[in-house]
């Protein structure tokens, strides 16, 4: 049985991710796993240390009241957070997920990830986390340190989910985008789509697949929609060429280059992303 992992927040993604673990969990018999983690907020750290600020009468009285402040604030989160499940356990369920459970966890949101993804198949996470209104071009702070740590393929929900009636790989002849052709060809989920392979500008020296043996392994599984080669910068050709084909869903490696090279000189893999309005399908 497959299961999918969909993490969710008190943001505008999370029936985003509801619905698009639901379209994932449509191909057959799937366990779905919502998990919401509660982060403890330390008010007093927060608010660094007041003690030169104060004197020692008052001391005692306002760490007192800052502990009472923390209590009260962690039981609102939790208390918000069944909330948060119960209402995407029962979005799921409408939408014709039978085997649903919900997960509260306290602890960091990419260490808790992280650990309940190992019995997952899938992992399911919005593009931003519950302050991306304030930064809508940037992504969550949590969103890439997950992708790259994680084992799993990762699917990114947008606020709203479209209907996915068709696929888009963006080949670039490199291991990862290898992986995402074969997981295509391969995987249920996929049943019934057809993928269409684009490659902007010519393959990297280091590839050892061309974008024929790609089409090849898709034509094999009857999963065979088309290829293109465009020039051009893929940060701006893959989103309108996703737009005018009216594609999907954007399957993709994702994260080819370290941390290090990423700083120096951008990630094609966090623009595409914040570019693309469509979901998709991260593969590592």
């Amino acid at each position: 049985m497959t299961t999918i992992l969909a993490c969710i927040d008190a943001s505008q993604y999370a029936n985003g991710v509801c619905d698009l673990a639901a379209w994932v969990a449509r191909s057959g018999k799937t366990k779905l796993e919502i998990l919401h983690v509660v982060q403890r907020v330390d008010s007093i750290a927060a608010r660094n240390d007041l003690s030169g600020a104060i004197g020692p009468d008052d001391g005692n009285e306002l760490l007192e009241e800052l502990t009472r402040f923390d209590e009260l604030q962690a039981k609102l989160m939790v208390q918000r957070g069944r909330a948060l499940l119960e209402t995407a356990e029962a979005r799921a369920r409408a939408a014709g997920v039978n085997d649903v459970t919900t997960v509260h966890r306290h602890g960091g949101i990419v260490e808790t990830i992280l650990e309940c993804e190992a019995q997952a198949d899938w992992v399911v996470l919005g593009k931003r986390g519950a302050s991306g209104q304030y930064a809508p071009r940037h992504l969550g702070s949590k969103f890439e340190r997950v992708v790259r740590s994680s084992d799993k393929p990762i699917w990114v929900a947008p606020a709203e989910l479209t209907t996915i009636d068709s696929v888009v790989i963006a080949f670039d002849g490199g291991p990862a985008s290898q992986r995402a052709v074969a997981l295509v060809a391969s995987s249920p989920e996929f049943s019934g789509l057809k993928a269409r392979l684009v490659m902007v500008g010519a393959a990297k020296s280091s590839s050892t697949v061309s974008i024929d043996d790609a089409a090849a392994v898709l034509q094999h599984a009857d999963r065979f929609g088309g290829s293109s080669v465009i020039e051009g910068d893929p940060e701006q050709v893959i989103p309108e060429y996703m737009n005018q084909a009216g594609a999907g869903l954007l399957v993709m490696g994702a994260y080819s280059h370290s941390r290090l090279k990423t700083f120096v000189f951008g990630s094609t893999t966090a623009a595409l992303v914040r570019a693309v309005a469509q979901p998709m399908l991260l593969v590592r």
